[in-house]
């Protein structure tokens, strides 16, 4: 793994960028200019995502470690990473819906969503962590839901879906105990992007006030100004779209 300096070229990392919060993601960081390249990292490359100096991408299935592994050999080659971005996640499709009550409840639909929302997170970490930079700052965040809060939860259902959210809140923030031990300018932080029209939740999306609908555009550029906000203080923690701290 890498332990490169700051002479290194610093780039950023966006997972599941095929996405429609993760394209926006990608797509405001390059037209940011703070980062020497963007990589995105997805099973499909992003429609015109062409690779060149400040591009590049890589197909990365988050379900299967060899392809992460492969990823994150060639984001080593590039550069330094600063910034990495998780932007993936299962709620619904097929036969996969969300659970009303726990006579809903099933085995097979709740290993999918924890393998896509808590286990693929987790190993894209084990993999990018190691490669961000002992000698400056870095951040690494992974979408997650304000459903994944425990303490926020008063409505219930949505047993799958909340469960391996809350897993995945719980990996950020041992992810984050351990990698300030190597990395004390390293943060790592789980984010809740508010209701985005995408189509992880497009089922879902009727009776939401248009206030509180935003596009991936919006959204993402409200999640890169918490995160440019964000500093070693502040890793293992959650936040909104909005900058405020949400209960575990």
């Amino acid at each position: 793994m890498s332990d490169a300096g700051s002479a290194d070229p610093a780039i950023a990392v966006v997972v599941g960028a095929s996405g429609g919060l993760g394209r926006a993601l990608a797509e405001l960081m390059v037209e940011s200019g703070a980062y020497e390249r963007v990589v995105a990292l997805s099973r499909r490359r992003p429609d015109g995502w062409e690779d060149n100096a400040r591009r590049a991408w890589a197909a990365v299935d988050i379900l299967d470690e060899d392809s992460i592994a492969a990823g994150a050999r060639l984001v080593a080659t590039l550069g330094v990473p600063i910034r990495i971005v998780v932007a993936t996640g299962r709620l619904s499709g097929f036969e996969l819906k969300p659970e009303k009550s726990m006579r809903a409840l099933d085995a097979d639909a709740l290993r999918e969503l924890f393998a896509v929302n808590a286990v693929g997170p987790a190993l894209v970490a084990k993999h990018l962590l190691p490669l961000t930079p002992r000698d400056r700052s870095s951040l690494f965040a992974a979408i997650s839901a304000r459903v994944g809060s425990i303490g926020d939860n008063r409505l219930g259902g949505w047993y799958g879906y909340r469960a391996s959210k809350a897993a995945l809140n719980m990996f950020i923030r041992t992810l984050a105990i351990e990698h300030r031990r190597a990395r004390p300018n390293g943060v790592c932080v789980a984010l809740h992007p508010g209701t985005v029209k995408t189509a992880l939740s497009a089922p879902f999306q009727s009776g939401v006030p248009d206030e509180k609908l935003f596009s991936p555009e919006r959204s993402a550029t409200a999640l890169l100004q918490v995160m440019d906000a964000l500093g070693p203080g502040d890793t293992g923690g959650f936040f909104a779209w909005d900058g405020a701290k949400i209960p575990w």
